[in-house]
């Protein structure tokens, strides 16, 4: 019985917040799927698509490489910049020729901006009760 070749494929994994995106990176015509769906019908924002695009775009790779991805937890702003990272990572795996513009653009810094755990006492993190005067 014959075995089906092995398709190369780099991985990457992206956080940012609370969100954690796996992602395969896979020679072909620029798809990006992510969690199934479309890139495009799942994070509903042109922003959003735009900064998903970015690391093919500083290097001129657009429509080379498709993206299987899966993404979870955090919202849809989160799960934007963790696929960023993932794919960025992927890249590196794939040629570690591009660090030196990825780099340069700041597509390798893991954006580590979360949110602060609330404080007993108080509202929120820092936010205290309204104060009542009478």
């Amino acid at each position: 019985m014959a075995r089906a070749p092995k398709v190369v494929e780099n991985y990457g994994t992206g956080r940012r917040k609370c969100a954690i995106a796996r992602v395969w990176l896979t020679p072909g015509e620029g798809k990006i799927t992510v969690n199934g769906r479309d890139f495009k019908e799942y994070l509903g924002r042109p922003l959003l698509e735009i900064l998903v695009q970015s690391p093919f775009e500083a290097l001129n790779l657009s429509g080379r490489y498709d993206i299987k991805a899966t993404a979870t937890g955090g919202g849809i702003t989160g799960q934007a910049g963790a696929l960023k990272l993932g794919i960025c990572r992927a890249l590196l795996e794939l040629d570690t020729e591009f660090r030196p513009k990825l780099k340069a653009e700041g597509f390798l810094t893991r954006d580590s901006r979360i949110k602060e755990s609330k404080k007993y006492g108080r509202k929120k993190a820092r936010r205290g009760f309204q104060f009542v005067k009478r």
